[in-house]
């Protein structure tokens, strides 16, 4: 399989045949901006829509929803993606709640939370049979690699307690689970703020894909967050994937003061006219 990023995002129209939208897409940062009603969130949502349609095979062209995406290489096979939701809603879905046991989920980032415990479970799994082999390999750089692998993990948790610091959290490093011990309590990341579920949310996606090349779509991320960890929010996901492709809609601009507003794009920048 061959790993890839979308060069190009095309929608035919987003409301009834109008506003053709053509968007260019770098495969490190692309943040889209615009005012409200102005169709980020539409961009996006019929983008994953269209990615999810093609997760057996890349499909480039779904004439249902008017979509066509171009990748880089042309010859990939395949594209590794993670959808970000933002909002903290009440879980209201009747299917959900009936495949979960957890009397402690009551918002939609806590089942995100949950669905993530079962992806870093098997990520620890892939990391040890990772080590195990290059202990057993011939290859005198094996053992150099194997403590590299071994300290992605130490490091994510390095971020996570640098971040909830303020508010005295740490996480369980003895736990193969997210756990946190605060005020001499263990306790589950439910029982989190909004915005820590929401940063835990948004890293622990990152490091369970385990710097594989991967699109990562997250629509207005910074909702949740104050205004120091908007700032850091790119930063943090690039240092624990520098394989990722972001795509990402916003209102704030804390979101790229940090080095990023060559990576902006206004939704008006990218509609094309139906004449052309």
């Amino acid at each position: 399989m061959v790993g890839c990023y979308i060069k190009r995002i095309e929608i035919d129209s987003l409301w009834r045949g109008t506003r053709h939208i053509r968007w260019d897409l770098q495969p490190g940062v692309n943040v889209l901006s615009g005012i409200n009603g102005v169709g980020k969130s539409t961009i996006l949502r019929k983008t994953v829509r269209q990615l999810t349609a093609g997760q057996d095979a890349l499909t480039r062209d779904y004439s249902k929803l008017g979509v066509h995406l171009t990748f880089e290489p042309e010859e990939a096979d395949t594209v590794r993606f993670d959808v970000i939701k933002g909002m903290d809603r009440p879980l209201m879905s009747a299917d959900v709640l009936q495949r979960v046991a957890d009397s402690h989920l009551h918002t939609e980032l806590d089942w995100q939370l949950y669905q993530l415990q079962r992806r870093y479970l098997d990520y620890q799994v892939n990391q040890s049979n990772r080590i195990v082999q290059l202990f057993t390999s011939a290859d005198p750089a094996a053992q150099q690699k194997a403590a590299e692998i071994a300290a992605e993990k130490s490091h994510f948790q390095d971020v996570i307690d640098g971040l909830f610091r303020s508010t005295g959290k740490t996480i369980d490093r003895q736990s193969n689970e997210v756990f946190f011990h605060h005020l001499d309590e263990r306790i589950t990341p439910y029982m989190l703020s909004s915005g820590e579920k929401q940063m835990l949310i948004i890293l622990l996606t990152v490091l369970v894909e385990n710097r594989q090349p991967t699109v990562l779509l997250m629509d207005e991320p910074e909702v949740s967050l104050h205004i120091e960890w908007q700032q850091q929010l790119l930063e943090h996901i690039l240092d624990l994937n520098p394989n990722a492709q972001i795509i990402v809609t916003t209102h704030s601009p804390a979101m790229i003061m940090s080095g990023w507003m060559d990576c902006v794009t206004d939704v008006e920048d990218i509609i094309i006219d139906n004449q052309e």
